[in-house]
């Protein structure tokens, strides 16, 4: 690049991935420390709420951190190219050792149908009162930061119609077909929330900020093929027979 420092960080797309990984890393560890918090608060008030939050958010913390670690893992090997597959960097040896993370202490199927069964069985209680936080947080910062806000907003309503739509399903593998989907888009909302959290904090357009409006922009409409996923029941699951599957 004519104007830039000559290194591999002047490419758009690598600068995408970096500011991905970045933006997700930030996603996964404000959901963890969010649980993490609720744990604290529940052995400290004895509150049902709390226990209540936390029990919903484990799930989540732990499919969504680990596919973190495992999307940014190869993002980065992506990013050494031919050096980070063939060892010199150790870039591949990060991507080897965190695939298990998605499979042990519960894989991540596992998790999210724990997430859309026993973690929706309170009809959804703790689900509506983290979007309620998430809608309200939305609304007040509609006058300062309009742009990330309604988007946030936004996708709070459509992941509450999909919650709403979950609880409609009393075949519970119409729940279990779209729970992995369901799991990410309810990480990818939250994941809003907590950028739009950082970008009020910050007060002005430092790198917290940029980093929501990337993360806002770029990663935070996934949730919209996430849910339409999540929705759309188990029976084109089974139309294809197990000879079909095999040919």
């Amino acid at each position: 690049m004519a104007d830039g420092t000559g290194t591999i960080m002047d490419h758009a797309d690598v600068r995408r991935m970096l500011t991905t990984m970045k933006a997700d890393i930030y996603v996964a560890r404000a959901i963890a420390l969010s649980c993490a918090v609720a744990i604290d608060m529940q052995k400290a008030t004895g509150t049902q709420d709390w226990a209540a939050r936390a029990a919903f958010l484990t799930p989540i913390a732990k499919a969504f951190g680990t596919e973190t670690g495992i999307s940014v893992a190869n993002m980065g090997l992506q990013v050494h190219g031919g050096m980070g597959f063939i060892e010199e960097t150790g870039a591949a040896q990060y991507c080897r050792d965190v695939r298990v993370t998605a499979i042990y202490e519960g894989t991540n199927g596992i998790q999210a149908m724990d997430l859309v069964a026993r973690k929706l069985s309170d009809g959804g209680e703790a689900a509506f009162a983290l979007l309620d936080e998430v809608a309200a947080q939305a609304e007040a910062a509609r006058a300062r930061l309009p742009d990330l806000a309604e988007p946030v907003w936004q996708a709070s309503e459509s992941l509450r119609e999909a919650v709403e739509w979950m609880l409609t399903q009393t075949d519970l593998n119409q729940r279990f077909a779209g729970s992995v989907p369901f799991l990410i888009g309810f990480a990818r909302v939250l994941g809003g929330h907590y950028h739009l959290t950082a970008a009020i904090a910050e007060g002005k357009n430092g790198p917290r900020s940029k980093l929501a409006r990337f993360y806002i922009t770029r990663l935070l409409p996934e949730y919209i093929g996430l849910l339409a996923h999540a929705t759309a029941g188990a029976d084109d699951l089974y139309a294809l027979s197990p000879e079909d599957l095999s040919a």
